[in-house]
């Protein structure tokens, strides 16, 4: 972006995005969102797709927030096109926090699907706040199919997206706990049900539960 017509304190931060200490870097999203202007979206949004540091990405993020939405969501929207998996990540995360639903079309199944487990998780949270009044059960649909995928930290996420959704859920869920050909995928759905039903359930009690259940060739909807 050209820095002409920027005063120097503008200029000042936008180069501290690029400093080597991420202290500074830190400092300088925090000034840019301070003092939005359009001219910085686009530095914001290429820095987002290369920042090592979370907290600094996190404040990168608020400072896109804090510019107008008409101007930061083109920006993301090509972001999550990007052949760098970070700069999907973070466009996603970021469209999450703006929450404007006109970028729902942009959440595709391969975002939903993406190889990358950083990405797909952001797509999910992401997907269950922008996703339309009507269309939640489409969205379980496509999210089921990612059961049992990754380790904890990925299957957590996953099933918090899920559980996010209500229980518009539960049909994919029992029959993924029924039908499905992998152990873990079954796993994973009762143990997502489980913390449908009762909140206060942790992950990792639900995970134990759900794999007695399997060991013994249950579904989990025995005796209900």
């Amino acid at each position: 972006m050209t820095m002409t017509g920027l005063d120097a304190e503008a200029v000042r931060a936008l180069q501290g995005l690029e400093d080597g200490r991420s202290s500074v870097r830190l400092r300088a999203a925090l000034a840019v969102g301070t003092t939005p202007d359009p001219r910085f979206v686009d530095k914001l949004v290429g820095r987002c797709a290369i920042e090592p540091e979370f907290f600094v990405r996190d404040m990168l993020t608020w400072a896109l927030t804090r510019h107008p939405v008409s101007v930061t969501l083109p920006e993301l929207l090509r972001e999550v096109r990007s052949e760098r998996a970070q700069a999907r990540s973070q466009a996603l995360h970021t469209l999450s926090k703006i929450g404007d639903r006109r970028a729902w079309p942009a959440i595709t199944p391969a975002l939903l699907s993406d190889t990358d487990d950083e990405v797909a998780r952001s797509a999910w949270r992401t997907a269950v706040v922008l996703v339309p009044e009507g269309e939640e059960s489409g969205l379980a649909a496509v999210l089921v199919t990612q059961l049992g995928r990754g380790e904890r930290e990925t299957q957590l996420s996953l099933s918090r997206a899920l559980v996010a959704l209500g229980e518009v859920v539960l049909p994919a869920l029992r029959a993924a706990a029924t039908t499905a050909a992998d152990p873990r995928v079954r796993m994973h759905a009762l143990a997502t049900e489980r913390l449908l039903r009762d909140p206060e359930t942790g992950f990792e009690f639900a995970i134990e539960e759900a794999k007695r259940v399997v060991a013994l060739g249950g579904s989990g909807r025995e005796g209900r």
